[in-house]
């Protein structure tokens, strides 16, 4: 209980101390300084909302403890501090920096053949869909078809506050069992689309040398393998030191599928970078849910019983419909309190 007042008055103090600093002109009309407080203040909301409700529970079991008459209130009352200190104690959780990201999302059609470009197609309308249920702005960068309507590879950004915190629990394999509208027998088919969510990298975090580039130029093709376009626009980029290639073609401009694919091969680099930091802070490691890697099989969609299963946390869900159209809240929210739980006893080990 000490411990929790402790840490109670800390809370009060940073957070005043924020809000303070935020309504100071000299910091507000600063763009980074002022957006740096402005986040500060908004991460300490939370936490000091709880902290005023515990100092409010805490008098009040005081006072029922007090108050013969109050007395048969005095369980109640202490079960409820108890799940606000754990409460406290999660909030509290440091989040990593790179959650506030806006995010680059990659999907490609695993096993399956065209029914896995088709279940790609899904698996994209879902997650953007989401994003515009989260309030966030996506941007397709690359699409690459295939000539049965699904699509075999499709790239695109997610931007707003906290994109990649709600993103990253998307990456890995999503797998569908249905029958396919190709299939005559009425057989349940398996298929796979595998997703890639990175950190969108900004160019003083990742510094490219233009000399470790290889730069090729060539034209669009379709579907088909059909000649698009008449000029060479279509650019692929390779990145000598670490074997990444980005190739981008659905702009007509050389320039705009050039920008595009930096976009791309920062995000990979960044990505690279911090795994191989992940590796050496094996404690990061063990804390999270899954690998995050596209081989990992994180849910399963069942058409016929309308079920969606995520392997990660166990929690099953029979609304498939409506997870199709983009209500992952669920799983998402539940993903994120199994990380700060975990993340807490990692901390306090």
């Amino acid at each position: 209980m000490a411990g929790t007042e402790h840490l109670v008055e800390e809370l009060e103090r940073s957070y005043l101390e924020a809000r303070d600093r935020m309504s100071d002109p000299a910091v507000y009309n600063d763009r980074r300084e002022g957006a740096e407080a402005g986040r500060r203040l908004k991460e300490l909301e939370g936490p000091y909302r709880l902290a005023m409700e515990w100092r409010q529970v805490n008098e009040d079991l005081e006072a029922a403890r007090a108050d013969g008459d109050l007395r048969e209130l005095v369980p109640e009352l202490e079960e409820r501090l108890e799940d606000l200190e754990e409460e406290l104690r999660l909030s509290l959780v440091e989040a990593d920096p790179v959650d506030r990201k806006d995010t680059i999302v990659e999907v490609r059609q695993g096993v399956g053949g065209d029914e896995a470009a088709l279940w790609a197609a899904d698996v994209i309308r879902m997650l953007t869909r989401y994003a515009e249920r989260r309030g966030f702005r996506w941007e397709q960068l690359s699409v690459n078809p295939n000539e049965a309507g699904g699509i075999k590879e499709a790239v695109f950004a997610v931007k707003g506050d906290g994109a990649y915190s709600v993103f990253k629990w998307e990456a890995g394999t999503h797998r569908v069992q249905r029958v396919p509208e190709t299939e005559s027998q009425g057989r349940i088919h398996t298929s796979t689309a595998t997703v890639a969510v990175m950190p969108e990298a900004e160019e003083v975090e990742v510094e490219i040398d233009p000399n470790d580039l290889k730069i090729d130029v060539y034209r669009s093709t379709g579907p088909g393998g059909q000649s698009v376009n008449t000029t060479d626009s279509a650019v692929r980029i390779t990145h000598v030191p670490t074997g990444v290639v980005v190739a981008m073609q659905d702009e007509k401009s050389q320039l705009q599928n050039k920008v595009k694919a930096m976009r791309v091969l920062r995000a990979r680099i960044y990505e690279l970078e911090r795994e191989r930091q992940q590796a050496e802070q094996s404690a990061t490691r063990r804390a999270q849910i899954g690998t995050g890697e596209r081989a990992e099989k994180i849910r399963t969609y069942n058409f016929a019983e309308s079920r969606v299963t995520d392997h990660r946390i166990k929690l099953t869900v029979h609304r498939l419909d409506q997870v199709l159209q983009g209500e992952l809240e669920e799983f998402t929210e539940a993903l994120a309190a199994e990380e700060r739980r975990r993340a807490l006893e990692t901390a306090s080990a």
